[in-house]
């Protein structure tokens, strides 16, 4: 598989944590912060792609500067800090939990050429659960990085993880990025 071929999707890490759990999650979104963005540099140096997939959180009108703006603010400063979006990174906000649920995913994702998606983020038993799920239905090759993912609890996250690889989903570390 080409490097090009391969995006990282970095799942609500940009995130004001404005809501109930909001700051429980962010504690635990904290320590992933320096994995995912380790990650993201060797996914871009091989030539890889970058996107920042978001919750709109029933906003209709806001947009992912808005976001990245109130993120700053909050609570989450220190991971927007480590994961600050750069001006050739892609975006896209979505409804609810999958990545892929009424949003223009597989249309960017078909544009790049993508054919390995990397996801990032959280939450482990929602978020990232739902969109890899999804991405392996779309018969795109996924990988979820186990150091890479955060949720609530550890039980929740290990939850997660054993259904990730009951789907036949990859989980192993960051460090292991094949070339």
């Amino acid at each position: 598989m080409r490097s090009s071929q391969r995006a990282l999707i970095i799942l609500d890490m940009i995130n004001a944590f404005d809501f109930p759990g909001g700051a429980v999650l962010c504690r635990r979104a904290l320590p992933v912060a320096p994995a995912i963005a380790k990650l993201k540099g060797r996914v871009k140096r091989s030539g890889g792609h970058c996107l920042y997939v978001n919750d709109n959180f029933s906003h209709w009108q806001s947009d992912f500067r808005e976001i990245v703006a109130k993120a700053e603010a909050g609570p989450g400063r220190a991971i927007v800090e480590r994961l600050k979006p750069r001006d050739d990174d892609s975006f896209v906000l979505k409804p609810k939990h999958s990545a892929f649920f009424q949003t223009p995913l597989r249309l960017l994702l078909e544009q790049l050429e993508a054919r390995e998606l990397i996801l990032t983020g959280i939450a482990a038993d929602a978020c990232v659960l739902a969109t890899a799920l999804d991405a392996h239905m779309h018969e795109f090759e996924v990988w979820a990085p186990s150091d890479c993912i955060a949720a609530m609890s550890d039980a929740r996250k290990r939850a997660a993880l054993t259904v990730l690889k009951h789907s036949n989903i990859e989980t192993r570390s960051s460090n292991r990025l094949r070339r």
